[in-house]
């Protein structure tokens, strides 16, 4: 079964161990290994990941016995989306929605608005989501579940 907006390992991966040095204090540096096994994360794949997020200025790396892997900045500041594109570059919906017109009907294509509004209400989501947020959730950044039914008095 083929799952069309699924979200790829890289990403999760990748906003896992992010979220979890947004949980450490700001002085520690968390190693590779520590990361891996705390992550339950393959430690090769995790390092080339670690490695792109350090390229874009998400981490500090530092090597030797005592090296490891800090966010660069507060983790008030990186969002959910810049974590996503450091990893995978720049998220779309759907190929019409990258502005090199690469579909034959677009002018005609009555479905363009609906995959711009879905994308463009999703990044949205994903930008104001900080990773301080999903570090230290509160009661009120919680997500209220939908279509669940309420409980009434009896």
């Amino acid at each position: 079964m083929q799952h069309v907006l699924q979200i790829s390992r890289k990403i999760d991966y990748a906003l896992r161990a992010m979220i979890h040095l947004a949980t450490l204090p700001d002085t520690r540096i968390a190693s590779l290994q520590d990361l891996s096994s705390t992550l339950h994360l393959p430690r090769e794949f995790l390092a080339k990941i670690l490695k792109l997020l350090a390229a874009r200025g998400l981490v500090r790396s530092a090597r030797g016995a005592h090296g490891g892997y800090q966010l660069a900045r507060p983790a008030t500041e990186i969002s959910f989306l810049e974590v996503i594109e450091a990893t995978e570059g720049p998220v779309q919906l759907n190929v019409c929605l990258d502005d090199k017109d690469r579909c034959d009907v677009s002018a005609s294509c009555t479905m363009y608005h609906v995959w711009k509004s879905g994308q463009e209400r999703m990044l949205e989501v994903y930008r104001a989501t900080k990773l301080a947020e999903l570090a230290h959730p509160t009661p009120a950044s919680q997500p209220i579940p939908l279509g669940l039914p309420r409980k009434t008095g009896s």
